[in-house]
């Protein structure tokens, strides 16, 4: 049974939540999340872990020859497996549910500026729910799904977790910022609106995101709600799809969402 990313914040750090039950025994989805073997079926990079409190875990993505270390914090079998990996951490807790077991999972992220983290929590949640189903697979003995249709799934995410959202800023400006996964600067750059203000930040632990300024205009609303809808537009580019213009009442709609949020500073 899956559900949906439920995105957090745990003391000033954002945190992603999911939940699923699994028809299998502690000790068998215990084995399944901490075994080396059983990971290369479900989790996105190759791990090498030294199953203890305190031990080293390694982790080598497919294709890439560099390796990157992690620590154990917790090696509680069959009930808490948590380690932190490039200053995240990752919390797998597992309670007996009827015959089978309930799976908690969190993912805090640890690194950088708490806002900028944040906006990483569509694809991360979209990652992780592929990832989980995967391992709901393999538990089952059943090959797992292709996952695909990564555009609306992230999308989903975006608009539900609220990182779609522009601010108006104390010197009178409004920005979005929007995250892009971590396709290079200069493949992305050719997708941008012809006009000043837009601007593609890439950070090596934290992907590309893109930014938009411009001065605040008589009618914010309005100016808000046709930014939003070229990010989402934008968004859309980068996965190779073509979204249509937004019809008048959801462009409407919109424009109301943003009248109706209390003025910011």
């Amino acid at each position: 049974m899956s559900g949906r990313a439920k995105l957090r914040t745990i003391g000033e750090r954002p945190a992603l939540r999911l939940e699923r039950r699994l028809k299998h025994p502690p000790e068998k989805v215990w084995h399944a999340i901490t075994d080396p073997a059983e990971l290369e079926h479900w989790f996105p990079a190759k791990v090498d872990v030294e199953l203890r409190d305190g031990g080293a875990i390694r982790f080598t993505f497919p294709g890439e020859d560099s390796t990157t270390t992690g620590r154990v914090v917790t090696a509680d079998p069959p009930r808490e497996f948590t380690f932190v990996w490039n200053d995240d951490t990752l919390r797998w807790l597992i309670s007996p549910d009827g015959d089978g077991s309930l799976l908690e999972f969190t993912h805090t992220f640890g690194r950088g500026d708490p806002a900028i983290a944040k906006l990483a929590g569509a694809r991360t949640a979209a990652g992780w729910d592929a990832c989980l189903d995967a391992l709901a697979a393999r538990l089952a003995g059943r090959e797992a799904a292709q996952p695909s249709g990564w555009h609306a799934r992230m999308a989903s995410y975006v608009e539900e977790f609220g990182l779609d959202e522009g601010e108006v800023r104390e010197d009178g400006t409004i920005r979005f910022r929007r995250d892009l996964g971590w396709k290079p600067v200069a493949e992305l750059r050719p997708l941008l609106p012809d006009e000043p203000g837009w601007d593609l930040v890439h950070d090596p632990r934290e992907g590309t995101r893109v930014e938009f300024t411009e001065a605040a205009g008589d009618d914010v609303p309005a100016q808000l709600a046709r930014r939003h809808e070229q990010l989402d537009k934008l968004f859309a580019a980068t996965h190779g799809v073509e979204v249509p213009d937004w019809a008048p009442d959801r462009v409407e709609a919109v424009r109301k969402h943003y009248a109706a949020r209390p003025t910011e500073g």
